[in-house]
C-alpha cells in the first residue's frame, strides 16, 4: 500500500509527541523521587517507558489500549527479533510488575535505590526509542 507524505508528516508528529510525552513523565519521576515519593517515581519512570513504546508502535501506524497488549506486541515486533536488546525487554517486564505493585499493593514498600533504578530503566529507554525513531525518519519511504 501506497504511503502517502502527509501521512508520514501526521504520523511523525505523533511519535514526536508520544516521545516528549515520555520525556515529561520522566522528568516527573525526578521530581517524585527528589519529593521521596518513590511509589509516584516508579509509575511515572514505567509511564515513560510506556509512552515511547507507544512511539515506537506510532512508526507503523500501531496503537494498543492495553498495556499488555503494548508491551507484548513490542517484544514480539522488537525484542525478539532483536532490534532492541533482550536485557532492555526483561528491563521493562520488571518496570511494569513494579509500576504494578506500586499502584495497586497496599503494603508495598517503594526504595528510593528501586525508583533511582526505574529511572534509569526509563531513561536508558527513551533514548534508544528516541534514536531507533529518528532513524527510521531518515530512511527512505517506500
Amino acid at each position: 500500500m501506497e504511503q502517502h507524505k502527509e501521512d508520514i508528516g501526521t504520523r511523525k508528529n505523533l511519535v514526536l509527541y508520544r516521545l516528549q510525552t515520555a520525556k515529561a513523565d520522566l522528568k516527573s519521576a525526578g521530581i517524585l523521587l527528589s519529593a521521596e515519593e518513590y511509589k509516584g517515581a516508579n509509575n511515572r519512570a514505567y509511564y515513560a517507558i510506556f509512552h515511547a513504546i507507544n512511539a515506537i508502535h506510532a512508526l507503523n501506524g500501531k496503537a494498543y489500549k492495553r498495556h499488555k497488549d503494548a508491551i507484548g506486541n513490542f517484544n514480539k515486533d522488537y525484542v525478539k527479533t532483536e532490534i532492541f536488546p533482550r536485557e532492555m525487554g526483561r528491563k521493562i517486564g520488571e518496570a511494569e510488575e513494579i509500576r504494578h505493585a506500586s499502584d495497586y499493593d497496599d503494603f508495598y514498600i517503594a526504595s528510593r535505590e528501586e525508583s533511582e533504578r526505574q529511572i534509569t530503566v526509563a531513561d536508558e529507554f527513551i533514548q534508544l526509542a528516541e534514536r531507533y525513531c529518528m532513524m527510521q525518519f531518515e530512511t527512505p519511504q517506500t
